[in-house]
């Protein structure tokens, strides 16, 4: 929570997850990775390019993202303060977490029960 105040935890997310260098990283799968929406990511993906943060490769419809050295030394500097905060790296915050079961019943369940009196 105290690295969203300083940092963004989405695009910080986006940022850290490119570390991985052993995965090719689309845009899609960079969204999912930090919980965001596919439209948030992609622009900010191509903000990061032009800042000469990230390199993008096109390979037909899909575009492969990759650190440049700058975004390298950037994704450091993030890992770092969050480390100076005390709080997990962003990109461990910002997984998607899987659906909790609904405890509430639904309206068509509540139909097919019988009324009590």
């Amino acid at each position: 929570m105290e690295a969203n105040i300083i940092l963004k935890g989405k695009q910080s997310g986006i940022l850290l997850a490119l570390r991985d260098n052993g995965q090719s990283w689309y845009v899609s799968s960079l969204a999912k990775a930090a919980g965001t929406t596919y439209v948030h990511a992609c622009n900010f993906i191509n903000t990061c390019e032009e800042l000469g943060i990230v390199n993008c490769e096109k390979h037909g419809k899909l575009k492969v993202v990759k650190l440049t050295e700058k975004g390298a030394k950037m994704v450091e500097m993030i890992s770092g303060i969050s480390a100076l905060i005390g709080s997990p790296p962003v990109a461990a915050a910002a997984q998607p977490q899987a659906p909790q079961p609904s405890t509430q019943q639904s309206a068509k369940e509540k139909e097919k029960e019988p009324e009590k009196k």
